[in-house]
């Protein structure tokens, strides 16, 4: 059963869930954005299968920056090569999807998006999220494998993914940190733990607020990415942490959330208390971002 108590609480930060059939739908983005998107992880170092900024593998990279538009690529490197269209070398456009051959006759063993000028941003194993020429004679060059287009910039209206949509980290912050109460006032963030965030930020005060609450905290790199959306997943902890939730002995599964991923708790958690229960196809939304309009539909629910 639900939490009764908490109901109040829940009206502030509802956003985060998905209502039944609820079914998000990727808009276009200019490629301006993607770049734009894609250029916040430079740095970021490489991690076999890493799909966080904690490290990235290059198609959890790819995966990553796609999915920071609300388009879904796939996982695998496999995946992102069967959506899409197939386009020449000659024909690339910022944005396409970049594959190459780098274990041996038949694979597709690495991922880059193409941001013109021969170049594309990759997540490579010595210097992780980094630029790189697909033409570099002594490497890429030779073992370029192909090109898909994930969508045509320039048939599609321009549809910019930002806080008129959207959640972003810092707004997160701010609802929890309403809802639960938290002293808000100290917008001084403790720089060992988190680098990006400067007292003058809107949500400054929430951001640090929850992280003494143990509920948010910087990544590898020490950076809360304040403007950076939230995935659903992401979202499930946050919501249980910051909550307190306990799960009621029943386990919830959903078709995306295998019982291996980090999140399965989480979002079973979620469930068990009848704050979410998934979408009509069985799926959860792992890695949707999370709309406001979600918050809402969710105090509604709530309430009643």
């Amino acid at each position: 059963m639900k939490k009764k108590w908490l109901l109040p609480v829940f009206a502030a930060f509802m956003l985060f869930t998905t209502a039944p059939g609820e079914d998000n739908t990727a808009e276009a983005a200019s490629p301006s954005e993607l770049i734009q998107k894609a250029n916040k992880y430079q740095g970021i170092p490489y991690r076999w299968g890493g799909t966080t900024t904690a490290g990235f593998d290059c198609s959890g990279f790819t995966q990553r920056v796609y999915s920071d538009l609300g388009i879904n690529i796939g996982r695998t490197t496999w995946d992102q090569h069967a959506r899409g269209t197939s386009v020449s070398k000659s024909n690339l456009q910022t944005g396409d999807l970049v594959f190459f051959n780098t274990a041996g006759p038949g694979s597709l063993s690495h991922v880059g998006i193409y941001v013109g000028n021969g170049k594309m941003i990759h997540s490579g194993t010595s210097q992780g999220v980094s630029y790189a020429s697909i033409n570099d004679p002594y490497y890429w060059g030779s073992r370029y494998a192909g090109a898909k287009r994930i969508t045509n910039f320039e048939e599609v209206k321009e549809a910019s993914i930002d806080t008129a949509k959207y959640a972003t980290r810092g707004e997160v912050a701010y609802q929890i940190a309403t809802a639960l109460g938290l002293d808000t006032s100290d917008p001084i963030v403790d720089s060992t733990q988190i680098k990006d965030v400067k007292p003058t930020h809107e949500y400054a005060g929430a951001i640090e607020a929850t992280r003494k609450a143990g509920i948010f905290s910087g990544d590898a790199e020490g950076k809360f990415n304040p403007s950076s959306l939230i995935t659903r997943a992401q979202a499930a902890k946050a919501l249980t942490i910051a909550f307190g939730l306990q799960d009621q002995g029943e386990v919830k599964t959903f078709t995306d959330v295998p019982a291996d991923h980090w999140a399965f708790s989480y979002v079973s958690t979620l469930a068990n208390n009848e704050i979410t229960t998934g979408k009509t196809n069985g799926s959860f939304g792992l890695n949707d971002n999370l709309t406001k309009d979600h918050l809402k539909l969710f105090i509604e629910r709530s309430v009643k």
